[in-house]
């Protein structure tokens, strides 16, 4: 007869050594737990992190940026910006003058990299969600006015209520030899700072935003363009837009998305995330030979009456199960405990933002944390695994007990 499987669990939990077997089984509950909690939050933490830096990107980086594949600029003409336009998913293109210039304010000089773009940038880009004094857009009642980032407004100590004092922008001429005149080696040209924004360190630091007109005077374009910020509407799938685009531009254009430009700090938090998620694995994995040596010393106990489950009724296959449910269940219940806690406070963390930067210039008060189901659903496949290896064998040597005392 098939022996129950409730009756023989009960059987090998009672005894003598109980109490000390339930304890390392409690503490094994307890630290998978732990594990468990801490491998969601630093995954939630990972996630947040990536959504902030696409958010701040976001606000700087267009939909996708069209750039020459050789040079540093091209001959641009009406048409090029006309295909752009008439791609299906595309709102609104930019042009785009770029370079790095010398500016000085006062007695204040540093080198900036100036962005001079069309009208279209003070429609759709995102940069006015960032601005943290002055006004926007570039041009307003015909006069046009630069944006700076924080970091330049510092170092340039540049103040928006002071109208006395312009910012001066130089860029070196393309010269021949024979000139000595200092004046005729550069372009000079002046502009109202206008707005301050501040997005990431790397770019308040050093970019400066200008009307497009004042960047092509200033680095003699005329009819060049450094590239196209291409902005889409909402229900637009980039990755065919950026497919279309390069379709109809050719290969005397390279079409990229916005995230591409951040391709390689986005490889580097999905390594990072890697290396903590088996870091804390490793953890959990470790935390699990306690069940490993409870139920080997269940084992060793219950010898004599394994043999007596037989006699019972009991089959090898009920004597394996029993032990390795036993380490099932006593880890399942610390990764439900861990998870649920895991979870509770990334919410908490989400929402009120118990845990701060601890940084007055921080972007965000308080650490972003996401919770992503496949990291819930990797982190419970792992524990189950885990779980199993360290199950397996304390079950099979009880059934390896159960055929020595059936020979006996």
């Amino acid at each position: 007869m098939n022996f129950p499987f409730f009756i023989a669990r009960k059987y090998f939990l009672s005894g003598k050594k109980k109490n000390f077997i339930n304890v390392i089984s409690i503490i094994s509950m307890v630290v998978v737990a732990i594990g468990t909690m801490s491998l969601i939050l630093a995954l939630s933490v990972f996630n947040g992190l990536e959504g902030l830096l696409r958010s701040m990107y976001g606000n700087f980086d267009p939909d996708i940026v069209i750039l020459p594949t050789s040079g540093k600029s091209f001959k641009n003409d009406a048409a090029n910006t006309q295909k752009i336009r008439s791609i299906k998913g595309v709102l609104g293109v930019a042009e785009v003058v770029e370079d790095n210039v010398l500016v000085e304010y006062k007695e204040a000089q540093r080198l900036v990299r100036m962005k001079g773009v069309s009208r279209d940038f003070d429609k759709y880009s995102g940069i006015k969600n960032v601005m943290v004094s002055g006004e926007f857009p570039l041009v307003r009642d015909s006069i046009g006015y630069a944006l700076i980032g924080r970091g330049v407004q510092y170092d340039l100590s540049l103040s928006l209520k002071n109208d006395f004092y312009t910012l001066q922008m130089y860029y070196p001429k393309d010269i021949g030899p024979g000139v000595v005149n200092p004046t005729r080696m550069y372009n000079l040209l002046n502009i109202i700072p206008g707005g301050v924004f501040a997005i990431e360190k790397h770019y308040d630091d050093n970019y400066v935003f200008v009307p497009i007109e004042f960047a092509k005077e200033l680095l003699n374009y005329e009819d060049r363009l450094s590239s196209f910020d291409v902005y889409l509407d909402g229900d637009s799938n980039a990755s065919e837009v950026k497919q279309r685009l390069q379709n109809v531009l050719g290969d005397q254009f390279d079409v990229k998305l916005g995230e591409e430009l951040h391709s390689d700090l986005y490889k580097v938090l999905k390594i990072e995330k890697l290396f903590v998620f088996l870091i804390l694995v490793s953890i959990i994995g470790i935390a699990s030979i306690n069940i490993f040596f409870s139920l080997t010393m269940l084992v060793i106990e219950k010898k004599k009456d394994i043999s007596v489950l037989f006699a019972q009724g009991a089959s090898a296959q009920l004597i394996r199960n029993v032990f390795l449910y036993e380490g099932c269940i006593v880890a399942f219940s610390g990764a439900a405990v861990g998870l649920i806690l895991g979870i509770g406070l990334s919410l908490l963390q989400q929402h009120y933002g118990l845990v701060g930067m601890g940084m007055d210039s921080a972007v965000m008060n308080a650490y972003p944390v996401k919770i992503e189901i496949p990291d819930v659903l990797l982190t419970i496949l792992a524990i189950i695994i885990i779980t199993v290896l360290a199950s397996i064998q304390p079950a099979i040597k009880a059934g390896k007990s159960f055929s020595t005392h059936t020979l006996q």
